[in-house]
């Protein structure tokens, strides 16, 4: 992976005082940003922990001395250096004084997206969400350069801070053969972004950072007119972006719908749902999770309808080794075991294992009792395991779930199912979440034997259809 970073240049805007220290640092090439703030000793940040550069405080000097080799800041607060990609940002007081800086390290990293390179060949329009700092502006930029050097493809970036392109009518040469636009104003961007595809006959609009209503309609507006879109918004994962007023218009927009009581019976849901109110602006969305693990989702759509029912999307994840080798899995529904969805309660679970571990046994019987949040600790009777011939029926411990619903739900699915009282017989453990939750003993007993189980938050026909689609 080659890598353009041009640290050099940002350490000359530095004051005198730590340009020494950083130049000899052993891990400058991993440097994230340097912060100063006035009346305290500056610092540097690393992927793995922040550091102290100097003894000595910040002073108004050493502010200004630093400001006075930068651009204009604009209406954002943010400048830049000439012909390179670093990003200065400033901490204002009260009447408008400079009494902060954070000067993050811009890097043009080509190679990084080979790993999803097949996706950018799918003509698809890719939302890419990530929380800051974890490296969304690097991947965008890369994005643009690959789009427009190696596709050959006609492309647009919209930068509104000059931080894919850098801080020059020249734009950095990280971004290849694609065209830069630039924002007079931040509030300006989405009449930038219409401005692209009417005047300049882009394939593809690249946007970082879209975090207003208006970008968002923006974007929905570009996609409508048949250009790629690539954009990249605020959010640890789409879940997130969907709870988000600001920004759910990007994956359809969300509203309220009010079901009669026939439809609502049908669906097994309350009459007041969340449904996902039209087509979304893109079509894939890539969570950064790590900057080497992504969580795709290849049906946006498809994932928002799901996750609005209350499921768990099927996502794929991808996870590139320091030595390049790509690992590609599918993440599975709901499927638990861990401490997490058991609960936190460390002393009661210490007892249930104790307890379980005493009695040294094979198989336990678990009987119904009237109790509606199911079976308790009291109502086990022990037996000895027995050698189950296989069979092209699936058998099924129920555990708190309606069986008629996952009768009906079989039947719709044609699938060939025997609901088991007896724990031995099962192949596979199905219980409403909340109640596992409360039944560590059950979920240990599961764990000894090798059963899996799978969890539903709610006795509704999606969920339980859902899962029994999984389990076939």
């Amino acid at each position: 992976m080659h890598i353009k970073e041009d640290l050099a240049r940002l350490v000359e805007i530095l004051p005198k005082s730590i340009q020494e220290t950083i130049n000899e640092h052993p891990d400058k090439d991993i440097l994230i940003e340097i912060v100063m703030d006035l009346g305290r000793r500056p610092e540097a940040r690393f992927p793995t922990h922040p550091e102290y550069l100097s003894p000595n405080v910040i002073t108004w000097q050493d502010l200004d001395y630093s400001v006075k080799r930068l651009s204009r800041f604009a209406d954002d607060n943010r400048a830049g250096i000439e012909r390179t990609l670093h990003r200065i940002s400033c901490i204002r007081n009260r009447q408008g004084l400079v009494i902060g800086l954070t000067c993050r390290v811009g890097r043009a990293m080509y190679g990084t997206i080979n790993s999803i390179r097949d996706l950018l060949e799918s003509g698809k329009s890719i939302l890419i969400l990530g929380k800051p700092g974890v490296g969304k502006t690097t991947m965008v930029r890369e994005i643009a350069r690959v789009l427009a050097n190696e596709m050959e493809k006609r492309v647009v970036i919209i930068d509104t801070s000059n931080e894919i392109a850098g801080d020059s009518d020249v734009p950095h040469i990280g971004i290849g053969r694609a065209r830069r636009m630039q924002v007079s104003r931040t509030d300006l961007q989405h009449k930038v972004m219409i401005e692209a595809v009417e005047n300049h006959m882009p394939e593809v609009i690249v946007i970082d950072e879209i975090g207003t209503e208006l970008e968002a309609r923006a974007a929905q507006t570009i996609a409508e007119r048949g250009v790629q879109l690539i954009g990249t918004a605020h959010g640890n994962y789409l879940g997130s972006l969907i709870k988000n007023p600001t920004l759910s218009d990007l994956v359809g927009g969300i509203q309220y719908v009010t079901l009669s009581d026939e439809e609502a019976r049908r669906r097994g849901t309350q009459k007041s749902i969340l449904e996902r109110k039209g087509p979304s602006a893109f079509q894939l969305a890539i969570e950064i999770n790590d900057r080497l693990v992504w969580t795709i989702h290849e049906r946006i759509e498809e994932s928002v309808d799901m996750i609005l029912q209350g499921m768990d999307p099927k996502q794929q994840v991808r996870d590139l080794s320091e030595d390049g080798q790509l690992k590609i899995s599918l993440k599975k529904l709901d499927l638990v075991n861990d401490s997490k969805s058991i609960g936190n309660n460390s002393t009661k679970l210490n007892k249930a294992w104790r307890r379980l571990d005493k009695t040294k046994i094979n198989h336990v019987k678990l009987l119904k009792t009237e109790d509606s949040k199911g079976l308790g600790y009291e109502n086990l009777t022990m037996a000895s395991k027995v050698e189950q011939p296989k069979s092209d029926v699936v058998s099924i411990y129920i555990y708190s779930v309606s069986n008629n619903l996952v009768k009906k739900c079989s039947n719709s699915l044609n699938l060939d199912i025997k609901i088991t009282e007896n724990i031995n017989e099962a192949e596979v453990i199905l219980g409403l979440k909340s109640h596992l939750k409360d039944n560590l003993l059950l979920v240990l007993s599961a764990k000894r034997l090798g059963i899996p189980i799978y969890s539903i938050q709610k006795n509704t026909i999606p969920q339980i259809t859902q899962i029994l689609s999984d389990i076939a």
